[in-house]
């Protein structure tokens, strides 16, 4: 990895997704600066971390020497100034409220040093509408990971309409340098791009399990067997590409047809989420797992996740 090209950051919350990101940027050298007005909360996520990090020890990941280094790097505050003094880069991960962030935002903006970029992991709300009428509205991005963000590195960024081209640049090559991908858009759509290709699917995969076509398992197989094998390797537009020997030009010619017809066919309206659709969803799923904890089956995902990461750099894209 690549030295950080930011070194200074703050991590403003310690959710799921905030104790992620200090995985992130403590693992990229950056002295890592935790804020939470919670004191528990921020020692819990502080706990989970080293948990974490000794579980990634365990799967031979990291040295134990590299755990001590990366502790080394994280303080915790409960006082927001203190955490934002000398912060070149500050990541938001506040409750998805848009009054709270919007709050939280305005605090960080009086504070912060002003050459410091302000970036929100809001997975739904308008950067612009988080960032209005800020002074340092310029300076402030989206960059929504996915979760999570220490083992994947897709991370979705949005500018405001009004963030100078040189945050923009200066963002993204900094996540570049701590190992993300981020994922530039062009303006705001609700879901972003990941969550509207997964909740494409997921309603499919729920139609089709109310229907009856087929059960719990066997749609999740489709992906786990079947397409998400290749959706490792490549995007949808990708894998269309290797379909053909023609490439994606003669794939799509030769099956625009039967796309459409498919397309056409699929159900248009939303699954209900009541409680009966949920409880025959986690029936099956429950069945699935046969009673494999959360926890196991989600260590489980990150350690297979970096393995196939590991595959993918030891034989890169042609």
């Amino acid at each position: 990895m690549t030295e950080p090209s930011l070194k200074i950051v703050a991590v403003a919350g310690t959710g799921v997704i905030g104790r992620g990101w200090i995985q992130v940027f403590s693992r990229a050298g950056c002295k890592t600066r935790v804020y939470d007005p919670d004191i528990n909360m921020a020692n819990a996520a502080l706990n989970w971390v080293e948990k974490d990090l000794k579980l990634d020890e365990a799967d031979g990941f990291i040295k134990t020497d590299e755990i001590k280094s990366r502790l080394a790097l994280i303080s915790v505050h409960t006082d927001l100034e203190e955490a934002l003094d000398g912060a070149e880069y500050i990541q938001e991960n506040g409750p998805e409220q848009l009054e709270i962030k919007q709050s939280i935002f305005t605090q960080i903006d009086q504070i912060s040093n002003p050459s410091a970029i302000i970036a929100s992991s809001a997975s739904g709300l308008d950067i612009n509408l988080i960032a209005a009428g800020l002074q340092g509205v310029s300076r402030c991005i989206l960059a929504h990971p996915f979760n999570p963000p220490h083992v994947i590195p897709a991370v979705e960024v949005l500018p405001t309409v009004k963030t100078s081209p040189e945050v923009i640049e200066r963002a993204t090559v900094f996540l570049k340098s701590v190992g993300q991908m981020p994922l530039l858009m062009n303006f705001h759509v609700d879901g972003f791009l990941g969550n509207r290709i997964q909740a494409a699917v997921v309603r499919e995969a729920i139609h089709l399990v109310e229907r009856g076509v087929a059960g719990v398992e066997a749609v999740d197989a489709v992906i786990s067997q079947g397409l998400g094998l290749r959706w490792a390797l490549f995007g949808n537009f990708g894998v269309n590409n290797t379909n053909a020997d023609g490439g994606i030009r003669e794939y799509y010619k030769k099956f625009g047809s039967a796309y459409k017809e498919s397309m056409n066919d699929l159900d248009s309206t939303a699954p209900s989420f009541d409680p009966e659709m949920i409880d025959r969803i986690a029936a099956g799923v429950e069945a699935m797992e046969d009673g494999t904890s959360v926890a196991e089956l989600s260590r489980w995902r990150d350690r297979l996740i970096r393995k196939i990461r590991r595959l993918k750099k030891d034989d890169p894209h042609p």
